[in-house]
């Protein structure tokens, strides 16, 4: 239990999640999973990777959280003829300054969204690596930091793999979570089908309802909740479980024990709570270990996926009783 912070606090803090969530409904129909889950990435500091095929609202998530949170936002369409300079920058020289000046990538914003990452060769797809990971951009031997708050929220296709790079492990492991956008329910549809077809574009008016500054506010209170030593423990063990699990060439790393309690902490003040409960382990497990675990390919055969076998050593590991 966090004693230092008061029941008002803790209120406050939920109803601004809230406000933010009920502005991104707005225009992103249903699947309200998906946004509960970018929502805790986006408190608990991270990055996301979302897969699904095209036509979800992929784009459109990432495009109404930014400017539900008024910050900037920028888009790169990643090919394979995309260098690491279109995305992190360069330096250029001015005839007329007779001087390099550098100019900045798209990289340097609050939110950038990768569209099709695996679709860029390894070279584009390591700048990226050291953005996301240092949250800075090395230019010349110059380092300049990106903006706060820094969130990379990359896309790719599970079904069209032709012409595409796979992502590297230590890339994927840079991703806080995994999020997997299937399609929506017939009711969301219609009521999407609706919307997009009341309106003369495709742009949605989506007014902001949080600055920057609450943003960094929640962040920084997520971080102060307090853990019990055992619900660590358990998060430990669960990713010690994947490492010697027999369907698995191999598991979570330490980065995963240490992500499991930071979106647990996120997900407890989602629910209203400032201290964390195994339930929220559970509930954030997945996300957060299905791209840090690779099947067998005995495994994969049989038509097993991560998120079942996740399911499986959640039932096998027993949670702490607090």
């Amino acid at each position: 239990m966090n004693d230092s912070m008061p029941t008002s606090t803790v209120l406050t803090m939920s109803e601004k999640i809230q406000r933010l969530k009920d502005n991104i409904h707005q225009v992103f129909i249903g699947q309200p999973q998906i946004v509960d889950q970018i929502l805790i990435a986006l408190l608990a500091k991270g990055h996301v990777l979302i897969e699904g095929v095209p036509g979800l609202g992929k784009t459109l998530l990432v495009k109404t959280l930014s400017l539900s949170i008024n910050a900037q936002y920028k888009r790169v369409q990643f090919t394979p003829d995309l260098m690491p300079a279109d995305i992190i920058g360069h330096s250029m020289f001015e005839m007329k300054s007779e001087q390099f000046r550098i100019r900045k990538g798209p990289a340097f914003t609050n939110f950038l969204l990768a569209d099709e990452i695996n679709r860029a060769p390894a070279k584009t797809q390591a700048a990226l690596l050291e953005v996301m990971q240092e949250h800075k951009i090395t230019i010349d031997g110059q380092s300049i930091p990106t903006p706060v708050p820094f969130m990379v929220m990359a896309t790719q296709n599970p079904i069209e793999h032709e012409g595409t790079y796979p992502l590297p492990e230590a890339q994927l492991d840079r991703f806080l979570m995994k999020l997997l956008i299937s399609y929506p329910e017939t009711a969301d549809e219609i009521r999407l089908t609706q919307l997009a077809t009341s309106h003369s574009s495709d742009d949605f008016a989506v007014e902001p309802v949080m600055h920057i500054d609450e943003l960094l506010q929640l962040q920084a209170y997520c971080v102060t909740l307090t853990v019990d030593e055992r619900l660590i423990d358990y998060a430990v063990r669960l990713c010690q479980a994947t490492r010697t699990s027999p369907s698995l060439v191999y598991g979570a790393g330490p980065r995963a024990s240490i992500a499991l309690i930071r979106c647990a902490k996120v997900y407890a003040v989602l629910q209203g709570r400032d201290f964390v409960l195994p339930d929220d382990i559970k509930a954030v497990a997945k996300p957060v270990l299905r791209h840090r675990i690779k099947l067998s390919a005995d495994v994969e055969i049989n038509g097993v996926t991560a998120d079942f076998l996740l399911a499986q050593l959640l039932q096998s590991i027993d949670a702490p009783h607090l």
